[in-house]
C-alpha cells in the first residue's frame, strides 16, 4: 500500500473520530471542548476577556458555527455527530484546496 493511500485512510479515521470532541466532553460534563471558548465563556471561566480577544472576536465568524447546520443547535449527539463529521470534510477539503494551490503557486517554474 503507497504511503499516500495510508495518509487518506488515515484522514478518513480522524473523521470518523472528530465527534468525539462533542461527545466526550459532554460525557464527562466539561463543557465546551478545551480551546474552543468564545468570549462568553472565557469571561465565565477566567472572570474577564482578554482585550485581544475582545478586540478580535468580530473580526471572524464561523462557516458553521459550533459546527451544527443552521437550526441543528438543539438536535441531539447523535446528529450533531453528522455535522461534525461533514464539518471535519469541509475542513480537510479547505485545507488540502489551500495547500495544493499554494504548492502550484510556489513550484511554478518561471
Amino acid at each position: 500500500m503507497k504511503v499516500i493511500s495510508k495518509f487518506w485512510i488515515l484522514i478518513g479515521g480522524l473523521i470518523i473520530l472528530s465527534p468525539l470532541g462533542l461527545l466526550l466532553p459532554d460525557h464527562f460534563k466539561a463543557g465546551s471542548a478545551w480551546g474552543e471558548w468564545g468570549a462568553d465563556e472565557m469571561q465565565e471561566l477566567v472572570g474577564y476577556i482578554p482585550r485581544g480577544l475582545e478586540r478580535l472576536s468580530s473580526l471572524w465568524g464561523a462557516p458553521i458555527p459550533d459546527y451544527a447546520f443552521k437550526g441543528w443547535e438543539e438536535k441531539p449527539l447523535s446528529s450533531l455527530s453528522v455535522a461534525y463529521i461533514f464539518s471535519a470534510v469541509i475542513g480537510v477539503f479547505v485545507c488540502v484546496g489551500v495547500v495544493f494551490i499554494l504548492g502550484r503557486f510556489l513550484s511554478r517554474k518561471e
